[in-house]
Parts: C-alpha cells; sequence; structure tokens
C-alpha cells in the first residue's frame, strides 16, 4: 500500500471513520492509513471511539502507526481540512472539550451534516443507544472478554489467509451475523438510531459504536453506520452530487452500499471490487 500523490487521490467533500480504537492490539491501523492517504475531502468527521482509552488503561499498547494516524490527521487539519470529533465511550474524556478546538480539531456532542444534496444528517457516536442493546455486551462493550476472543480468533484466520495469498475477511462480522440475539441487538440500536432522526427532524443518521457498517433508507430516513476499523475496514464518504457510498478498505477496495439521497426511496448495493491503492 502506496501513499498517493495529490493529483492522484480521491476528493470527497465529507468522509465519515469511527470505532478506530487506536491503542488497541487489533486495530487495523495500517488499512487506516492507506485509506487516509489517498483521499482529500473538505471534512473530516471523527464519529467516536478513536482512541480507545479503555484498552490502553487496562493495557498499554501503542504501535508507531497508531501515531501515524493521528499525525494524517492533524496534517490534514493544518492544510486546511475542517476535521470534526465527536467522542465516544471509549474516548468520551474528550467530550470535557466539546464545543471548544483542540489542535485545530473542532469537538462536538453531535453535529448536523448538510450533504451537497441539501439532505440533513445527524451525527451521533451512538452510545447513547446503548439502552437498546443493554442485553449484548458482544455489541456493545468492545472490552469485554467474549469480544476479545472473538477478534483473537479473527486477527489469527487473517494470518493464516495471509500466508495463502488471501485478502482481509472479518471472522467476526462473518460468526456475530449468524448470532441470533446479536442480530436482535444490532436490529434494536438501528431502530433506536432511526427513531432519534425522526425525533430531531432530520433527513438521515450516522453513527458507529456497533462496529457493523450498514447504509439503508427506513420509513424516509437514511440510517448509516461507517462500521469500524477492527473487524471491517469501513468508512462512509459522500461525492461530489450528495451520493452517500459505504466503503471498505483494505488489501482490496470496494463499495458496499451506496443511496442516492436526492431521492430518498432509493438504494442500490455494488459489490464491484476496485484495484488495489
Amino acid at each position: 500500500m502506496n501513499k498517493a500523490t495529490s493529483s492522484e487521490k480521491q476528493h470527497y467533500p465529507a468522509v465519515w471513520i469511527s470505532d478506530v480504537h487506536l491503542g488497541y492490539k487489533d486495530c487495523r491501523a495500517d488499512y487506516l492509513l492507506d485509506f487516509l492517504n489517498s483521499i482529500d475531502c473538505e471534512t473530516l468527521y471523527l464519529v467516536g471511539d478513536i482512541i480507545d482509552l479503555w484498552s490502553m488503561k487496562r493495557n498499554f499498547y501503542w504501535h508507531a502507526s497508531h501515531y501515524q494516524v493521528l499525525a494524517c490527521i492533524q496534517a490534514k487539519a493544518e492544510q486546511g481540512t475542517r476535521v470534526i470529533y465527536i467522542p465516544g465511550n471509549h474516548d468520551e474524556t474528550f467530550r470535557q472539550y466539546v464545543n471548544n478546538s483542540l489542535f485545530g480539531i473542532e469537538v462536538h456532542q453531535q453535529f448536523i451534516h448538510t450533504t451537497k444534496a441539501n439532505k440533513r444528517f445527524l451525527l451521533v457516536h451512538g452510545d447513547d443507544f446503548d439502552s437498546a442493546t443493554r442485553y449484548n455486551k458482544l455489541i456493545s462493550i468492545a472490552g469485554d472478554a467474549g469480544y476479545d476472543l472473538l477478534l483473537f480468533l479473527n486477527r489469527w484466520t487473517n494470518r493464516i489467509r495471509r500466508l495463502y495469498g488471501g485478502n482481509y475477511w472479518s471472522l467476526a462480522s462473518w460468526i456475530k451475523a449468524r448470532v441470533h440475539k446479536a442480530r436482535e441487538a444490532i436490529e434494536a440500536f438501528e431502530n433506536a438510531a432511526i427513531h432519534e432522526a425522526k425525533k430531531q427532524g432530520v433527513d438521515g443518521i450516522i453513527c458507529g459504536h456497533i462496529h457493523h457498517p450498514q447504509l439503508k433508507v427506513v420509513d424516509g430516513i437514511v440510517y448509516c453506520n461507517d462500521g469500524d476499523w477492527i473487524e471491517n475496514c469501513t468508512a462512509l464518504v459522500e461525492d461530489k452530487n450528495g451520493r452517500i457510498e459505504l466503503l471498505h478498505w483494505s488489501e482490496t477496495q470496494k463499495v458496499i452500499n451506496s443511496a442516492d439521497i436526492t431521492s430518498l426511496d432509493t438504494l442500490t448495493t455494488s459489490g464491484k471490487t476496485k484495484s488495489a491503492a
């Protein structure tokens, strides 16, 4: 994975990432750094759990690539990208700086983004909806022992796949998709988020928190979850026409879902894989 030159970078009006968990051993900072080096954007939204203070308190870990991610984000801010940070539960210490600026990065509790298509999206991390998933720690608490085991299996599965020339694949997501209680928890979370969007009178909601990337339209509300950089390696982007896309980024890059939100009932899915950066 090579750092793209300015002329090669893909430009987006807005980009959303969350649940990076810098300071956690299973953070895929290498893939995220490659993604950030491959794009330019007018606004970069950090939708919580960027630094995993919970994990670092239990067992300090900090790879050089984790620092490089922070340095890359800081460089983008210095070069004119508006960076908006909405702290999550794993980096909730930074919520004390809400409505202030840290090193040129704006800190907010929540935020309203207006797309190029003039659609309004509520941005929240999503831990406010934990009451909807309180019975499922596998989803809501990344430090839970069961979740650590799941990521341990995910890590070694991908090490073996690489030995045989395979690309990254999320065993953790595959398992969660087949656990009934996990599916229930995800659905409950999504319904709670959609309800909040309706309550605030916006066209859609963008969140993270549950490590389940999604892009869909329900009852005229666009529900977007930008996923994570532990299991799924995903981000949301907005193109120049206001179209929202959900991207996967590892050895290969592909558009998972896209939504033409100029007409909120239009949603398409694409499995077309782009060439690797």
